[in-house]
């Protein structure tokens, strides 16, 4: 090779090359039709398994969306009902004393400013001190089904508050949604040997005007099957007086 010449090829391989090969000094390669076929195909083949995988995971995350939608109404709903029950205060035993109130459960129970019956109704200190609420802590809270205000005709669980208990005029209450599409909730009360469907603590003249060692919460959702068992929270209850008459003394 001379200094600052290009090298020398031989006579057959210069006539292997194309015109403008020569001319240009350097070769070019491409892909063939086959290649380009099969090119594609893989590509298709890998968009299809990801196409698979992207729906399927797609699909996992609505359906446990929903899951954790439909679970969420239910456990703040249990979250209050054992939140109230624990706190719930000792009973009047049909007398007025200081810091107490009733406890009713059953059927056809009626509560001030409540329009329908209510399963339940109990004092409890669950209350919250704010700028509109300046009254103590201890609030009345009932739960009860109400008709749908949008006419599908189903009831739902609602959680009404009433907090300014001394005020001499009809008590104002808060009304809370908590579950919609409720069937029926029921509330029954172990005195420590059997369930009862019925207690109240306001009437002087029945046996139950103690708190109850333990209260049983069932919820059975509208739509269920006849054979699903209803939602059920068991929640026992600390507090008891010490005797259900008013002791006097001089």
């Amino acid at each position: 090779m001379a200094n600052g010449c290009l090298p020398m090829t031989s006579a057959s391989t210069r006539a292997a090359r194309s015109p403008w090969e020569i001319r240009h000094g350097k070769f070019t390669s491409a892909f063939t039709l086959v290649e380009m076929i099969l090119a594609i195909g893989v590509a298709a083949i890998v968009l299809v398994a990801v196409n698979a995988v992207l729906f399927a995971a797609l699909h996992l995350r609505e359906v446990t969306t929903d899951v954790v939608d439909a679970a969420t109404p239910v456990d703040q709903t249990f979250l209050l009902l054992r939140r109230d029950l624990q706190c719930v205060v000792t009973p009047t035993n049909g007398t007025s004393k200081v810091l107490s109130g009733g406890f009713r459960a059953g059927t056809g129970i009626s509560s001030t400013g409540v329009s329908e019956p209510v399963a339940a109704e109990m004092f409890t200190a669950t209350g919250a001190l704010s700028a509109n609420a300046p009254w103590a802590d201890i609030q009345r809270v009932t739960y009860e089904l109400k008709t749908a205000l949008d006419g599908s005709g189903r009831r739902d669980l609602y959680r009404t508050v009433s907090r300014n208990l001394l005020s001499i005029n009809t008590p104002d209450v808060a009304d809370e949604l908590l579950l919609n599409g409720v069937e029926s909730v029921k509330f029954t009360c172990y005195d420590g040997s059997r369930w009862n469907d019925a207690w109240d603590t306001t009437d002087v003249t029945s046996l139950t005007t103690n708190l109850p060692l333990a209260v049983r919460v069932e919820i059975q959702m509208a739509g269920a099957s006849k054979l699903t068992e209803p939602i059920q929270l068991v929640v026992p209850i600390d507090s008891q007086s010490r005797t259900n008459a008013v002791i006097a003394t001089n």
